[in-house]
Order: C-alpha cells, then sequence, then structure tokens
C-alpha cells in the first residue's frame, strides 16, 4: 500500500481513530439506551433529541471505521475491543433525565477529547483525509455537549 503515509504512521493513526470509534460506539450505546428508557415532564423531547443523536452516531461509527480500514488497519469491532479502548463509563441502572443528560454532555465531551488526541499523529503524517474528518466529528459533538449541556440550565 502507498497512499503517501508510511506504515508506521498509519498503525499510529488508526490507533488513535480506533479509540475514537470506541467512545463513539459506546456513546451510541448510551444514547440508544436513553431513548428508550427516558421518562418525564420531558419525555417526548428527549426521546425524540435522543433518537436524532443515536441516529447520527451511528453514521459516525461506520464512517471512523471505514477511515481506520482506509489506512489499510483492521477496525476494531467487538463489545471487549471496545470496552478495552473507551474512555466513556457504563450508566449504572436508569438514570433520571437529568442525569441522563449530564451523563451524555459528559460523553460528547469526551469524544472531543479523544478526537483531539489523534490529530497530532495526523498531522506528523500529513493525514488531511483523517484531519478532515476530526474536524467534522469535534464541531458535531461539540454542538451537541452545547445543547444537552443548555437543557441542564435552571
Amino acid at each position: 500500500m502507498d497512499i503517501g503515509i508510511n506504515k508506521q504512521d498509519r498503525k499510529a493513526i488508526a490507533e488513535g481513530l480506533s479509540k475514537l470509534l470506541a467512545d463513539t460506539y459506546s456513546l451510541y450505546l448510551k444514547t440508544h439506551y436513553f431513548h428508550w428508557n427516558v421518562t418525564g415532564p420531558m419525555f417526548n423531547t428527549l426521546h425524540l433529541m435522543f433518537e436524532v443523536q443515536y441516529n447520527e452516531l451511528a453514521l459516525a461509527v461506520d464512517l471512523v471505521a471505514e477511515r481506520i480500514r482506509s489506512l489499510d488497519i483492521y477496525a476494531p469491532g467487538t463489545y471487549s475491543q471496545f470496552a478495552k479502548l473507551t474512555s466513556i463509563q457504563e450508566s449504572k441502572g436508569v438514570p433520571k433525565a437529568n442525569d441522563m443528560i449530564a451523563e451524555l454532555v459528559a460523553g460528547h465531551e469526551a469524544v472531543c477529547r479523544t478526537a483531539r488526541s489523534v490529530f497530532p499523529a495526523a498531522e506528523k503524517a500529513a493525514d488531511e483525509a483523517t484531519a478532515d474528518l476530526l474536524t467534522q466529528r469535534l464541531q458535531l459533538h461539540e454542538k451537541t455537549a452545547w445543547m444537552l449541556r443548555s437543557l441542564l440550565e435552571k
């Protein structure tokens, strides 16, 4: 394979993207779980909002995994692999609606930190495609965290 990025750099980028993939998938699962189980006066609003968010995350998982494959590295895809790679904690039980929102804010912020951590490897290798993907993911996760955070203001 000769795409202008050496194997060592492709491996380093893919390792970072694998963590991003695990975080994205973990956040997808959490968001879908909350969609199914939210209750309370904001039920309809949150149920619909969470659905939009988990659908976007499902698409993002594919984009990140396919970028890893474009680098000729196999993408992780099992629960055990994701559990080792993710920085996102599972929920304990079924949280109240406001706690769900707070957990999702923390999850989106975690994904932002993970995405940012991949930039140095992408920049070192002049991997603009990965940098572009990271930028797009950051924009979405920062905006989503802001929107969720605004629901918690009193």
